[in-house]
């Protein structure tokens, strides 16, 4: 049974009716353009084919009743009374995150109509593959529909950022909520994260994408990110800019010996990644497969070394995915330390590959890891009544 089939059957159990909606916002995978996205730089994710369902009903009075089919637990909150988190935040957990849309939906001048719904999603959280903007999404998609709203995918990405960044407290970029939200089939979106102008891409024909989970989850990784972030100010304060997107790789070049050597390397990182991104970008719009691949292949190899937020896990991962002859490039996605790597991969040899490589891993690492052959969705969407 598939999980639209399951929200429906569980709504229709709970209510006695079939839901008049049903909402799917997708998970994603970033392609590539690592540590880019607070640089003001530039990303290439894609929305995949796993994703957060709700099926739901509005109701009259200001109560929103959800019941978590993964948690198996039901939760409600007054529309009334959603405070911001400095003020009313209580309860931890996953309604915080559709609690926290509603007030970023709220605060930016949106009259909301409650709704009762059942939920289930199949983004593996902790994986680096944005449950949580997901859940934000199928969110406002949901009260989207049952208040009338229109559905501008930019715009409702944004409040999905203001819902984590200060109703969970997740000081996360625009990359995620963006892709969940505007993403399409078959494609993957090019973000300018400084100008929230992006361009949709088609992936090469006759290629996969597949994502590679470690089966370990990222240590140390908010002091990382906060000491990587800083030495990125501080590369660009040093070139008088605002952020590391407005050096380019020859004016780079003719001043790296001005900095100590961790920062050079950072600051190498961020410059060449920009780089590469729009040059995948580029390749993939001619269908060079080989190309983009390459360049998978040159980012990982720099987080490993310049930015050095890799792993153990992560590189035997993109190792064992290289050896294989289907793969045509392999990277870490995501923060680092941990979670995921992802791979672009010859679809006539996609299952193969991902058995094979899996196998390796096991036997190379001892973890268990997780494989999904993936497909490019669209963006948050209604996708009918049942």
């Amino acid at each position: 049974m598939s999980l639209r089939d399951e929200v429906v059957a569980a709504f229709e159990a709970a209510h006695g009716e079939a839901p008049p909606l049903v909402v799917r916002a997708p998970g994603r995978v970033n392609l590539i353009g690592e540590h880019t996205d607070y640089n003001d730089g530039f990303v290439l994710p894609m929305a995949i084919d796993r994703a957060v369902w709700l099926a739901l009903r509005p109701r009259d009075g200001d109560e929103v009743a959800v019941h978590s089919l993964e948690y198996g637990e039901s939760r409600s909150f007054s529309l009334e009374r959603v405070q911001s988190r400095d003020t009313g935040y209580e309860d931890a957990g996953w309604i915080e995150y559709i609690k926290g849309t509603a007030w970023a939906l709220q605060d930016a001048g949106h009259g909301l109509r409650a709704w009762e719904g059942v939920m289930a999603g199949d983004v593996p959280i902790g994986a680096g593959l944005s449950s949580s903007a997901a859940l934000e999404l199928a969110a406002a998609r949901a009260f989207a529909e049952v208040s009338g709203l229109v559905w501008e995918p930019g715009p409702m990405a944004l409040l999905g950022q203001r819902a984590e960044n200060h109703w969970v407290g997740v000081n996360c970029g625009i990359m995620d909520q963006m892709i969940s939200a505007a993403g399409r089939e078959a494609h993957a979106l090019l973000l300018d994260c400084r100008s929230l102008e992006y361009e949709l891409v088609p992936l090469p024909a006759g290629t996969a994408v597949v994502i590679l989970d470690t089966g370990t989850r990222r240590g140390l990784v908010d002091s990382a990110y906060n000491e990587r972030r800083s030495q990125c100010e501080t590369a660009a304060t040093h070139f008088g800019v605002s952020a590391l997107r407005d050096v380019s790789g020859q004016s780079f070049a003719a001043r790296e010996g001005e900095f100590d050597e961790v920062t050079r390397r950072r600051a190498r990182h961020v410059i060449t990644e920009n780089e590469r991104t729009t040059a995948a970008a580029q390749a993939m719009a001619r269908g060079d497969a080989a190309q983009l691949g390459a360049l998978m292949d040159a980012s990982h190899e720099s987080l490993r070394l310049d930015f050095e937020v890799s792993s153990e896990a992560l590189d035997q991962m993109v190792t064992c995915a290289r050896a294989h002859a289907g793969c045509l490039g392999a990277r870490m996605t995501g923060a680092g330390f941990g979670g995921c790597a992802v791979a672009l991969v010859d679809a006539a040899r996609a299952d193969a590959f991902a058995a094979q490589v899996a196998a390796a891993y096991r036997r190379e690492s001892g973890n268990e890891p997780s494989v999904y052959v993936c497909r490019a969705t669209g963006g948050a969407a209604v996708v009918g009544a049942a």
